[in-house]
């Protein structure tokens, strides 16, 4: 019988995994680790499941904020742990992103470890881990010397550090790209990463529209079902024990055809002209003008990241599983008709400063 610790519920993605996990392992036990401040939403979550327990607990606390009976049970019975409790802000401050982050991460492995029937820890990096790396980007590559854009990136490296140090331990590592909505449905949490383009081309539907510079960098977004599918299907692949795998689109799309197409989704037409990416950059500088466009600073890093993820590993376990990144051109239309649909839901908006 599985008995499976998640961390990060009731997050948007920890919610989903549960699910696919229920689905995958009928009569599993499911334990989720739950900060304080969102006990209450978890409850009303789990309501009619008999076999999820919510736990009340704290990553940044050396006991994960576990009892000492909880511990030594789940010590126990724990045969997969998945870690996705993390600062997801690009605009984080560094004392909170590093507790959260690097120390949060550094103890759930000391907690994994004592794990004695453990089957598999996975552990929610992120492919931007690479920083400001250019070129092909590997999956069995992490310390580079890179640097980073912001706090987020530099702590999720730091965090990952941490998990490959876990020498002959059963660990699988998911380095996700820019997330968006299902495929089909076209939900999502929140409106950004792509969805930014959205909410600027929102405030400036009836003017002519500007592409943003050459915009000849892949930019790589995978649909939120892929990854959970391939998360769930590389926690039991034996080929996916103590490798790293980008779950990234193998066949990216450069930035300008990406905003092309939701430019015709969102308002029927193209762009026609183009505008220079430092004008850009020096307008997003003034709060007022990042306000207007709904669209943080952080962000515009991403649309010029000269960074091409390598899936081969990834590709190849999944394809035994029939598990597939599909084609952004085939989605596109219903993620942008989601967002058409609750683009004004405040819970699904980023605060933008």
């Amino acid at each position: 019988m599985k008995h499976i610790l998640i961390t990060g519920f009731p997050g948007f993605l920890a919610t989903r995994l549960l699910h696919a996990l229920m689905e995958k392992y009928e009569g599993a036990h499911f334990v989720l680790l739950v900060h304080p401040s969102q006990f209450g939403v978890a409850t009303d979550r789990i309501k009619g499941l008999d076999n999820v327990e919510v736990k009340i607990g704290d990553i940044t606390e050396e006991t994960l904020g576990f009892s000492k009976e909880d511990r030594e049970e789940l010590r126990e019975k724990l045969t997969h742990v998945f870690h996705l409790a993390a600062i997801y802000d690009l605009a984080v401050p560094q004392p909170i992103a590093e507790k959260v982050n690097v120390d949060g991460t550094r103890n759930v492995n000391m907690f994994v470890q004592t794990i004695q029937p453990l089957e598999r820890y996975v552990y929610f990096s992120t492919a931007y881990v690479s920083g400001h790396r250019t070129g092909l980007i590997k999956e069995d590559e992490l310390q580079m010397g890179q640097q980073f854009k912001n706090h987020y990136e530099e702590t999720k490296y730091k965090a990952e550090v941490l998990v490959h140090e876990l020498q002959n331990f059963p660990f699988t590592i998911i380095r996700p790209g820019i997330t968006v909505g299902n495929t089909e449905s076209g939900e999502t949490s929140k409106f950004d990463g792509p969805y930014f383009i959205m909410r600027m081309l929102d405030r400036i539907r009836f003017m002519r529209i500007p592409y943003l510079g050459k915009g000849d960098v892949l930019f790589n977004v995978v649909p939120y079902d892929y990854l959970i599918n391939a998360t769930v299907y590389l926690s039991e692949a034996e080929a996916a024990k103590g490798k790293t795998f980008h779950l990234t689109d193998p066949d990216p799309h450069q930035a300008r055809d990406l905003y092309r197409m939701i430019c015709e989704e969102l308002l029927g037409k193209k762009p026609t002209w183009t505008i220079s990416p430092k004008l850009v950059e020096f307008g997003l500088s003034f709060s007022f003008i990042r306000k207007f466009l709904g669209v943080e600073k952080e962000a515009v890093e991403y649309f010029k990241c000269r960074a091409q993820y390598d899936a081969s590993d990834a590709k190849k376990v999944l394809l035994e599983g029939g598990v597939a990144c599909p084609n952004f051109k085939d989605y596109v239309g219903n993620i942008v008709t989601y967002y058409k649909q609750h683009r004004h839901d405040q819970d699904k908006k980023i605060h933008i400063t």
